[in-house]
């Protein structure tokens, strides 16, 4: 069940709030000030957080900076102020959305609904094996949050490969879909760049992953801890 924590110390909003998202199938936990935000978002760990502006304690903004320091978890802010600056505020300090009150229960858990398939498209971008994160929109590879350098070949080949883990794959079939139809080279190149990704891997726990050899059939991306 997709958790939704709502930010909030109105009590007639955050009643209208639950009972919309839990009738929506969204399971809630409410926090009515800004000091037991940090605690209950570490403890919870929510899939999206409903983050009024206007709080006991620390305010919206400084609650928002602060998720945004440790997570990506998309955050929707709620606030009567529907001044454009405050929406810009907000967005650019890493908001997901902006609703203004008042509002439409049912507009509220569209919004919700509409953040949550935008984060999960992204997410499906960024393949996550353990402490090796492999990002297919941008292009990038980071092994302990550190960024690792590839040649062109070698990226592609490992974006292929980790496309589908724990799957085998033979050098001709490695050369159709990663070095093309029209190669005309020898397949240990293969080999080569398997070599070179590996060297480059060193330092990814054996028990999250590994490129496995598998002699006389080929080589699979195998993954541990996904």
């Amino acid at each position: 069940m997709i958790k939704v924590l709502i930010v909030e110390d109105e009590l007639a909003i955050t009643k209208v709030l639950q009972a919309y998202l839990q009738k929506a199938g969204f399971e809630t936990k409410v926090v009515i000030d800004g000091y037991s935000v940090s605690a209950s978002f570490e403890e919870w760990d929510p899939d999206l957080v409903l983050l009024d502006v206007m709080l006991p304690g620390k305010d919206g903004w400084q609650i928002l900076k602060e998720v945004r320091e440790v997570s990506k978890c998309p955050v929707i802010m709620l606030t009567a102020l529907g001044d454009v600056n405050y929406r810009l505020n907000g967005l650019n300090g890493g908001a997901d959305d902006y609703i203004a009150k008042p509002f439409v229960g049912e507009e509220v858990i569209a919004r919700v609904n509409a953040v949550l398939r935008r984060v999960t498209n992204e997410q499906e971008k960024l393949k996550k094996f353990g402490h090796l994160h492999i990002d297919h929109d941008s292009h990038r590879v980071l092994l302990h949050q550190q960024e690792i350098e590839l040649t062109p070949r070698d990226l592609a080949l490992l974006l292929f490969l980790s496309e589908h883990p724990n799957k085998t794959f033979t050098r001709d079939q490695l050369i159709d879909q990663v070095w093309g139809w029209d190669y005309d080279g020898s397949d240990r190149a293969v080999d080569l760049s398997i070599k070179r990704l590996r060297k480059s891997l060193k330092d990814w726990p054996n028990e999250e992953g590994e490129i496995k050899t598998l002699r006389g059939v080929g080589y699979q991306f195998r993954v541990h801890q996904k």
